[in-house]
């Protein structure tokens, strides 16, 4: 698949995130691939995946464009979703068709700015779709300006800038969406069809849902919640 044909593919449709943290019960590139097989039955366009390994595995089980990323945590830095050429490069080499990074204006775990760290990837990488997750509008703008071919809410509400905002962020997503040409992925708290409508009513061209869908631990915690609320 060329860019166009996988921008093509995933455009207005929903993009699952198959991901389970180390201490998670569903960690696992095996569990993920059979993730992202139920999501693709189900209808999604796409899935957003974690690591080389969780990436090579589920595109092996199936044929939708693939959101790589790769966290890893260096001291205490708080950019990790693909922070350094390294994830970058673990994440081409499995074979994803798109890698997403932390596109927010904090400082990267090698020192390199946002621009400097494009730079390095497109030195390397020339022809990788990339999609920056960004948490406000700045940080989209300055996507737009480094030639970011996706821009996505996913930061919104986890930087110390954003702490607290209420998900969705369908106001990020509107601004982004009217303020720049680039397409805008909606991403983050997505937790009901009606949010998915809500999202898609800004304009957004896709959205990713993860929790929701492929985390049963989380989405019994919240069930649990509402029984514990019960007067």
């Amino acid at each position: 698949m060329n860019k166009d044909e996988i921008l093509q593919r995933i455009k207005g449709g929903l993009i699952v995130s198959c991901q389970a943290l180390e201490e998670e019960p569903l960690h696992s590139s095996y569990i993920m691939s059979k993730m992202a097989y139920a999501a693709m039955l189900g209808g999604a366009v796409g899935i957003r995946a974690n690591s080389g390994q969780d990436i090579r595995a589920i595109k092996e089980t199936v044929d939708l464009p693939i959101i790589g990323i790769s966290k890893v945590v260096y001291g205490d830095c708080p950019v990790f979703i693909t922070p350094t050429i390294r994830e970058v490069k673990e994440v081409v080499e499995a074979g994803a068709h798109i890698v997403a990074l932390d596109a927010t204006d904090r400082l990267r775990p090698d020192r390199l700015t946002l621009g400097e760290f494009v730079n390095e990837i497109r030195k390397q990488f020339p022809n990788i779709i990339l999609m920056g997750d960004v948490s406000k509008l700045s940080e989209g703008i300055e996507c737009e300006k480094l030639g970011f071919d996706l821009i996505g809410t996913t930061l919104s509400g986890y930087t110390e800038d954003t702490k607290g905002k209420k998900l969705p962020d369908f106001t990020l997503m509107k601004e982004l969406n009217e303020k720049l040409s680039t397409p805008i992925i909606a991403e983050g708290g997505i937790w009901t069809p009606e949010d998915l409508k809500r999202a898609f009513d800004t304009g957004v061209y896709a959205a990713v849902v993860g929790t929701a869908i492929t985390r049963p631990m989380e989405i019994t915690k919240r069930f649990v919640k509402a029984i514990n609320n019960f007067d």
